[in-house]
Formats: C-alpha cells, structure tokens, sequence
C-alpha cells in the first residue's frame, strides 16, 4: 500500500517544506504590514554576467502560455495568467530576485494546438524565455518542443495529459509518474483516486449522486471517470446525458426529483451548469452538494447562478489549493492585497485559479532563488525534482515529482474543500471553508486506472 499523501485534482492527481511565510502587502491605499523582500527572493547585488539562456545581468524572462481566446470564453482560463502577473509585478515593486527583475513574455494560443506550438516557437526562438510558468491551455501541442529545448515548465494546469509524460514540464499538483517523454503516465495509463467521493460520504452521509454530460466524446469520457470512481466508494449513480446544441436540462431535473439524487456531479461548461441549476431550481430540487471543481472556484458564481439562488448555495468545490477567501493565512492575504493593487478590475473574477497562478510564480521563484546569482536551467531542475514535497508557503496540498512505481493499491488522499454561502462574510457572500487546511480531510482511498 503507498502511504505517501495524495493531493485531490478533480479527483485523481498527486500532491513539506515552505520556506518563510509571506506577510501582508499592503495595496497602494490602504494601512498594513507589508510583504518582506525576502518573500520574493533574495535582493541582493546583481550578478555580472548572463548564466543561461533568459538570465542577462539585469532580467530574467519568462513566459506564459494561456488559451484566451478559445471556444470555451475567454474568461475560462485566464485565472492563472493573472495570478503569476500579479506575484511578479509584486516581486519587482520588492527589488526583484538577486538583483534581476522578472519579465514577462505572455502568449495567447487561441484554444488550438496549432496556436501552441506557435507560441512554444515564439517564446523559446523569439524571446528567448528562461522558463514557462502558470500555463493554462486547451490543446498544449507545444509540449515536445518546450521539453526537448528543456524549459521548465512550473506550475501549470493539468488539462491534458502532457504534464504526465515530460519531464521538464511541472505541473501545480505534482506527479508521481515516470515523466519519461516515451508515454503518459504508467503506460498510457493514468489512475484517479477517490477522496472526493469518500468525503461527501464520509462529511454529509451522501449516497445517492447524478452525473450529468454532454453528448459529446470528451464530456462523456470524463463523466464515466466520475461514475467509476462514486460506484467504487458505494454510491447509487444516476447517468444523464443531454444534446451538446439542444440540452433538456428540465428533463434531467425531473429525473434527479424522481430519483432523490443528493449529489450532483457534471462534465460540462459553466453556461451548461447555470442552465441546469436553473432547471433544478425551477423543479424544486434541492441537492445536499452540486459538487465542483477548482475551476469554478470563483467569485463569478455570483451572477452565473443569479437566477438559480438555491443551487447557489448548494454548490460545493474540492482543490488542492487554500481557499482564497482564507485572508487570514498571510500568503492567501498577499495575493489578495497583490490582485488589488495591480488588478483591481478583476474582483469580481476573483478564483482559486488566480491563486494557484500565484502559487505557480512563487514555486517557480523559490526554485530560482536556490540558485543564487548562478542562475541556470538544470538548477532549476533540481529544485523541482527533489525529493521534498513543497506547498507553495502554506497555500498547497505539499507536491512532488518523484516518480513512482505504478499504483498497485490504496493510497492516502487529501484535499480541500468549500461551500458557497450567500449570507456569509456580513452577507456579501462568498466561500467557506469546509476544511481544516491542509490536513483533516486525509482517506485511505482506492486508484483507479483510465486510459485518458
């Protein structure tokens, strides 16, 4: 049996040491204590010389790659962009790292895979990036070459599957897979593991769920992973499927009444969920948990579910990432202070995503800093290779990337969890925590296997 923790990602990805805690930084017009430099890295002299290949005297150039323009909105995956954006602007207000200021390079590929590879070419041939950082793309087909010119790639999201093959690209949840660039995970074989389903179990006493999909390859895929891993922890699953163009979602709410489902899971886009909790509302259906996933983790459920308020507050998120609401925890208030200073535009996009984009520019900068002012590639690699798990300064499940033998039995799962509330927060509303982050929501858990 592995014993090593687990952190939840959408239900199936891997997860300490932190360095010294950030403190607050204080926005431009309000009183506070601010952030310490050495939050942000060393702030020493400058170096004399270029050490590789991005790093000159005075600069360290660094790219991101985000699908923001793509079929799915150009909101959907802008969170982490601005999240890293937000920690850099702030670490050159602090004197940057080892006398260098981060520059960064930003490329929008469009959703496609031929729009990746062009900005994987554009931002290694072109700009000459040192490393990539918080990317969040759609079709990442740039992979091969981004891993074949070995660029660190820290802290992007797991959308597909090329996180679990290269081995110069580090996504924010981990790895325990070989990551050997011949197949993805053990195999082709990837394995999800159950903590989502054993804490809804084990929290709310929940054994009846629906999963609902499109009819559409991918959404059906992924809806038949969640049907697998809730029949694995005992559930009673109802499997609903709509047209893509023409979804009956009244149909499906009536089918969740008759059936008394207490949970709700989907794979579908946020326009699809808020279209459906309407049904539900309109129905009369109340759930124990609308369960979903980091992504949606936002302040935007606010005018998603206008018009559905009781599904809204049925509404349940699990991550591997702190509660960005958690201000009292003094990395999750310096982001906070960071996007309002730089973004204050984007309160009302406020997510975990945003967060975990801040996450990926601190793993990456405390990677840099091991370093020194000999700045290079394969340093970097180290760092994020060894064995210590890390956990971003408290606002991380602690990760990895040791690679270990295929899974062969249970496994021990953590994971974090919120619930939307209206009259929260004086009744502004927002999400609270469900959890004793990072570690009372921790289960001996099955692994699953998929071939994705």
């Amino acid at each position: 049996m592995s014993r090593r923790r687990r952190a939840a990602a959408a239900g199936r990805r891997p997860a300490a040491a932190a360095l010294a805690l950030l403190l607050l930084l204080a926005p431009a017009t309000a009183c506070g204590s601010r952030l310490p430099r050495s939050a942000f890295g060393s702030t020493g002299g400058a170096p004399d010389l270029a050490t590789d290949t991005g790093v000159s005297a005075r600069e360290i150039t660094v790219g991101i790659i985000t699908s923001l323009t793509s079929p799915v909105g150009g909101e959907a995956l802008a969170g982490p962009r601005y999240g890293a954006l937000a920690f850099f602007r702030a670490q050159a207000d602090q004197g940057g790292l080892h006398g260098r200021t981060v520059r960064v390079v930003t490329c929008d590929d469009g959703g496609s895979g031929l729009g990746n590879r062009d900005c994987a070419h554009r931002l290694i041939d072109q700009e000459h990036v040192f490393a990539l950082v918080a990317g969040s793309v759609l079709d990442y087909a740039g992979a091969p070459y981004v891993d074949a010119h070995q660029v660190p790639d820290v802290g992007g999201q797991p959308i597909t599957t090329a996180y679990d093959r290269w081995p110069h690209l580090y996504s924010i949840y981990g790895s325990a897979a070989p990551r050997d660039g011949r197949s993805v995970g053990w195999d082709g074989v990837l394995y999800q593991s159950t903590e989502v389903y054993r804490f809804f179990k084990e929290r709310l006493g929940a054994r009846s769920a629906a999963v609902v999909s499109y009819n559409q390859a991918d959404s059906a895929r992924y809806a038949r992973q969640l049907e697998e891993g809730l029949r694995a922890e005992g559930y009673r699953v109802l499997s609903q499927s709509v047209d893509l163009a023409l979804p009956g979602f009244q149909t499906v709410a009536a089918a969740m009444k008759a059936d008394g489902s207490e949970l709700l899971f989907d794979a579908m886009d946020s326009r699809g969920n808020a279209a459906l909790c309407q049904a539900l509302d309109a129905a009369g259906v109340r759930l124990t948990a609308k369960v979903t996933n980091v992504q949606n983790w936002s302040e935007t459920v606010r005018t998603d579910y206008r018009d559905s308020p009781s599904c809204r507050n049925d509404l349940w998120a699990t991550s591997s990432s702190r509660n960005y609401e958690d201000t009292a925890q003094p990395a999750v208030a310096a982001f906070r202070a960071a996007m309002a200073r730089y973004y204050p535009e984007r309160a009302g996009q406020l997510s975990a995503w945003e967060l975990e984009g801040w996450a990926a520019a601190l793993w990456l900068t405390d990677a840099m800093d091991s370093c020194g002012t000999e700045l290079t590639r394969a340093c970097v690699g180290r760092f994020m290779n060894r064995r210590e798990p890390y956990d971003a300064h408290g606002l991380l499940i602690p990760a990895d990337f040791t690679p270990q033998p295929r899974p062969s039995g249970p496994t021990l799962a953590c994971l974090n969890a919120a619930r939307w509330q209206d009259t929260a927060f004086d009744g502004r509303g927002g999400w609270v925590g469900q959890v004793d982050f990072p570690a009372t929501a921790c289960y001996d858990v099955p692994q699953l296997p998929y071939r994705p």
